[in-house]
């Protein structure tokens, strides 16, 4: 056999090979990761996402998939904490996850993100708000469709000395990137009120602690009129009932965190007239109306805390993808940055941080037993 019918066959089969392997690639599922709690004290956060996620993809499978292929939900459960997100983002990662939903916590997230970004994998959150996540630039393939802690900040600092008149302002964190970060710009707003307020402590406390009676005596003797609290319920619940039960009545007003219907079981009877900022209402979107009538038929309730963020992200997250015609990086990013998507959140594009243009939050209260919305 002469050299140049070698270099012939050696063509046709390579030629053959790439075919075979573009036919193969393109009948390959889509993968799509879901990562967060889905046990421990914050599985109530993660449970709903992974819900939205599997709601959506059901309908898109059955409606024929994404570029004629199904999409494959690949699903672990990080219980929120950094270490094990890490390993989960590296797993996917080596499974040929093309997007992922998550995380869902904000330290979690942060601690998985550097593994998508090395590996150029767009990650979407529901619900990770710490700022630096976007407003940093070192996560350029991070997005969200919940707007971040500074705005949310912003809201709870406006509140507590606009509609509350109260001036002097204790803030308490639990010295963890989301509840740390909200803490500190909540501080940052009550020292550029101009004089409306004062913050008369500013203090972490530990998370799992069984009672925190020695920092509520601080509170008290610092004669604050408000609490603002960083970080998620398990501790709020502490905090509030510790409160309540010295007769400190004072607001104690938080983040999404601690706008869960876990925080108001925990705490039961305590926690009675606590405000907590949230994502803003959108049961007028019709998608909004849907996405909860198929949660209610699938699992007999309510959907928890995220859900509906959780489920634009995966709208937002398969649409980008259509539009691309690809799951290749480049083409999605530009997707997602460019392309309006119709959600349960409402229509949404991505901003050039990956942050989501029209969502925002509101202030909720515990009136009996359930979140009101008191302002927007």
């Amino acid at each position: 056999m002469n050299q140049r019918l070698l270099v012939r066959l050696a063509t046709v089969a390579g030629a053959a090979l790439l075919a075979f392997s573009g036919a193969a690639s393109a009948q390959e599922p889509i993968k799509l990761g879901v990562a967060g709690p889905h046990s421990g004290d914050l599985a109530s956060y993660g449970i709903p996402a992974t819900r939205a996620a599997k709601l959506v993809v059901d309908e898109v499978n059955a409606r024929g998939g994404v570029l004629g292929r199904q999409v494959q939900l690949l699903v672990e459960d990080e219980e929120c904490k950094p270490e094990k997100a890490a390993n989960i983002a590296a797993k996917f990662v080596s499974s040929g996850v093309h997007v992922v939903l998550g995380h869902i916590c904000s330290g979690a997230t942060k601690a998985a993100m550097g593994t998508y970004r090395d590996a150029k994998v767009i990650a979407m959150s529901p619900s990770a708000t710490n700022p630096d996540l976007t407003q940093s630039g070192d996560y350029p393939n991070f997005y969200r469709t919940i707007a971040s802690d500074d705005l949310q900040a912003k809201l709870g600092v406006d509140f507590t000395l606009d509609t509350l008149k109260k001036k002097k302002i204790a803030v308490l964190h639990d010295k963890g990137d989301y509840g740390k970060g909200f803490a500190e710009f909540a501080k940052k707003f009550v020292d550029e009120s101009g004089g409306k307020g004062e913050v008369v402590l500013f203090e972490g406390i530990t998370p799992g602690a069984v009672d925190y009676s020695a920092v509520i005596q601080k509170v008290n003797q610092r004669g604050a009129e408000a609490l603002i609290y960083g970080g998620y319920h398990p501790e709020a619940s502490k905090l509030v009932t510790g409160m309540k039960k010295r007769k400190m009545d004072i607001p104690f007003v938080s983040d999404d965190g601690v706008k869960d219907d876990t925080f108001i079981k925990v705490a039961k009877e305590f926690a009675e007239g606590v405000y907590a900022s949230g994502p803003k209402d959108t049961s007028k979107f019709p998608l909004f109306n849907k996405a909860v009538e198929d949660h209610k038929k699938a699992y007999g309730e309510e959907p928890g805390a995220f859900f509906k963020e959780a489920y634009s992200a995966t709208l937002a997250l398969l649409n980008a993808i259509e539009k691309a015609g690809s799951t290749e990086y480049a083409a999605v990013e530009k997707a997602l940055r460019t392309e309006w998507v119709e959600t349960p959140v409402g229509r949404i594009s991505f901003d050039e941080r990956g942050d989501a243009k029209g969502v925002g939050f509101s202030m909720y209260q515990v009136q009996n037993g359930t979140y009101v919305q008191v302002q927007e």
